[in-house]
């Protein structure tokens, strides 16, 4: 079982093996808080959705199975979105978009359909958490370097004298597409 929980930490990684879920791992990440953010708001909807497929997938017909799986997992985005929406403007200004479209997150629903309509409900779960912890530990690393290197700053706080000349190009989407290559580089090269 702890296996399930740690595969998508490194071995099975969402965005550096997987290579899913680019469109809010390359947009959010401007900062290090953004990718804290959405990761916490991928890791409560992909558990809980797993929780439930797993608990309903001898119900789904078939036929209705990806579109049942979309409404069990709008449902818990909803939930998000309301949330971030009532206690955390900001940040759900930030994130804007991202947040309802964690729906058709091909993460989420990935593992909807190739893990949680074929498992027990534990291992689910531990599949969910541990999905979602690897997407996070690689937003929040992105967002870390593009905040450093784009604005000198960690989690808001200035890491520079004021001399530093910060490299723009970082919190513009190249900058994310640039150290997403470097990370994902940097990676197999570990790995391997």
């Amino acid at each position: 079982m702890f296996k399930e929980l740690t595969k998508g930490i490194a071995k099975e990684n969402p965005i550096l093996v997987q290579v899913l879920g680019m469109c809010p791992t390359l947009a959010v990440t401007t900062a290090a808080i953004n990718g804290v953010a959405m990761g916490l708001a991928v890791i409560f909807v992909l558990t809980m959705s797993n929780l439930v497929i797993s608990l309903i997938r001898g119900f789904i017909p078939d036929k209705v199975r990806i579109p049942s799986f979309i409404v069990v997992i709008a449902s818990f985005v909803t939930i998000v979105d309301l949330v971030m929406h009532g206690y955390f403007i900001e940040l759900h200004h930030v994130l804007g978009i991202f947040i309802p479209l964690i729906v058709v997150n091909c993460i989420i629903l990935g593992r909807a359909e190739a893990f949680a309509s074929k498992n027990g409900v534990f291992a689910s779960i531990l599949d969910g958490i541990g999905m979602g912890i690897g997407f996070t530990l690689v937003l929040v690393l992105l967002g870390g370097v593009r905040e450093i290197l784009g604005n000198g700053t960690i989690f808001g706080y200035h890491l520079f004298p004021a001399s530093f000349k910060p490299v723009l190009v970082m919190i513009m989407p190249p900058g994310a597409f640039i150290a997403l290559g470097f990370i994902v580089g940097i990676f197999n090269k570990v790995r391997s």
